[in-house]
């Protein structure tokens, strides 16, 4: 096939209706505009959610809370929680799903210092807190960030 050979889908190209030519072509006279009033008009025509001056159902309706656009959605887990894994495992977003810790991992996945840890592990997540670095080293893992 060529550039040269295409040709559009049967149907979707159809001719341009010209209106106001005539009363022969059902479509005249006034070209399908009624008689007078701010839609027949030149630019005519209200703004979307205009409701003739009655108080628009946006303005109407209670607005409650803020939700920021920039926030992310971190979820979190203890160092506690990651005994369930076997001595020199590693750790990362797809094993932790695997083992039923998360189900959706968001924007990223932090590890919180909370609870001890007895194995060594290398966890590869997203963000750590201080405290959970010291006590996955303690441990003589390592916590690297991806």
């Amino acid at each position: 096939m060529n550039l040269g050979e295409l040709s559009p889908a049967p149907g979707s190209k159809t001719k341009k209706f010209r209106v106001g030519r005539g009363h022969g072509s059902g479509n005249g006279k006034t070209a399908g505009k009624g008689h007078k009033g701010q839609k027949a008009r030149s630019g005519g025509g209200v703004r979307p959610g205009f409701e003739g001056g009655q108080m628009p159902l946006f303005r109407r309706l209670p607005k409650r809370g803020f939700k920021c656009r920039n926030s992310k959605e971190i979820i979190s887990l203890n160092v506690f929680q990651l005994s369930v894994f076997e001595d020199g495992d590693e750790v990362t977003i797809d094993t932790l799903k695997g083992k039923g810790l998360i189900s959706n991992p968001r924007d990223g996945v932090k590890i919180l210092g909370h609870g001890e840890l007895d194995k060594k592990l290398t966890v590869k997540v997203n963000y750590f807190s201080q405290t959970a670095i010291e006590k996955i080293e303690a441990a003589g893992g390592k916590a690297e960030v991806i």
